[in-house]
């Protein structure tokens, strides 16, 4: 029996139907009732970039101070010596009991917070040089110039925690606002709904997997899923996407997967591999009638996940774009893990790629 357009067509829907009508109703509800803006982590003293820096930072230091007391090269760098191996230990207890305590540490204010890492650090610098005095390099402890130096150079360390954490909310933000309005773009919701109603009559459960595809694009758009989410949720996301795209481009769009089930845990920010997948999209398949094929590829090398997404371009390598998504991608990369992560775009002999390293 065929159900007219009008107040009784919402009858008819199967249970089923009306199940996930229901579900996207209490997801709605869910959005409207999340924080505008996760917490974000202070403390993250792990992070190698931060440990490196802060190392380097203090060796720095010492360096210099060793210059104010000393007259030639051979006792600059004796004195050197000898600062470093009270200085180093020190800052590398700092930064474990940093680490270790980055949770407690996030609840308390900026202030508190600032103030718990100069009191760490000037407990590291009264250990810094008690080990002077303990190797027996120092008869007199400067107790006082230790602890004092020691709290301003955690003073600063924590500066700089706290400007790389406020730098995470306006990328996270544009990203966010980006992503949203490249889901909604006109063309784009556009040409969904046009496929979706020219199945709806000769096959309905593909055109009620399309919609739900663009639903579930919608609301990973508008949840707020904090600083990082896995790269399982991330390629099921992409899948969602070139799913949509395939009822377009039927043929004309092919797709590789080669997951690596091992690198499925890692951690990226959310709303990454979509923008570019759908780079590939609009770069490779639509500006050639025979389309192209796409690839992505995970894979664990040792402690580093590699993860590649590669289109041919039969019809050229066309007008390179404003480059804002892949720009957008490598900052956000480089905000979630530092120096270990890498971006890196080649083009070669008609084939597009975009390699990326995030650590396991």
């Amino acid at each position: 029996m065929e159900t007219r357009f009008g107040t009784s067509r919402f009858d008819a829907l199967p249970a089923q139907a009306a199940q996930r009508a229901g579900k996207a109703v209490m997801s709605l509800e869910d959005i409207l009732a999340m924080p505008s803006q996760a917490p974000v982590l202070v403390f993250d003293a792990c992070n190698v970039g931060v440990i490196l820096r802060t190392v380097l930072t203090v060796q720095l230091l010492m360096a210099v101070g060793a210059m104010y007391v000393t007259h030639d090269f051979l006792s600059w760098f004796s004195l050197l010596a000898i600062l470093t191996g009270a200085a180093l230990p020190a800052a590398l207890l700092w930064l474990v009991v940093a680490c270790a305590l980055k949770k407690p540490l996030q609840k308390l204010s900026r202030t508190g917070q600032s103030l718990s890492g100069m009191v760490l650090g000037a407990l590291a610098g009264t250990y810094g040089c008690a080990l002077l005095v303990w190797v027996g390099f120092i008869t007199q402890a400067a107790w006082m110039a230790s602890a004092i130096s020691g709290a301003l150079i955690a003073a600063g360390v924590v500066a700089a925690l706290i400007w790389r954490a406020e730098q995470r909310k306006p990328a996270s933000a544009a990203a966010r606002l980006s992503e949203l309005q490249a889901r909604i773009r006109p063309h784009f919701l556009f040409n969904t709904l046009n496929s979706a109603i020219a199945l709806v009559r000769a096959e309905p459960a593909k055109a009620e997997t399309l919609l739900e595809d663009l639903s579930e694009l919608f609301r990973s758009a508008l949840v707020d899923q904090g600083d990082a989410v896995s790269l399982d949720q991330e390629i099921e996301l992409a899948k969602r996407y070139l799913a949509i795209e395939a009822v377009r481009f039927g043929n004309r769009l092919r797709v590789v997967w080669a997951i690596d089930p091992t690198s499925l845990e890692a951690k990226l920010p959310p709303l990454l591999l979509q923008p570019l997948v759908e780079n590939a999209v609009k770069h490779g398949v639509e500006p050639s009638p025979t389309g192209a094929e796409i690839k992505v590829s995970t894979q664990r090398r040792g402690s580093l996940i590699v993860i590649k997404i590669t289109n041919t371009a039969p019809g050229g390598q066309g007008h390179a774009g404003h480059g804002v998504a892949l720009q957008n991608v490598q900052d956000r990369l480089r905000l979630l893990h530092d120096v270990q992560a890498s971006f890196r775009c080649t083009w070669d002999k008609g084939i597009y790629q975009v390699r990326m390293e995030i650590p396991a």
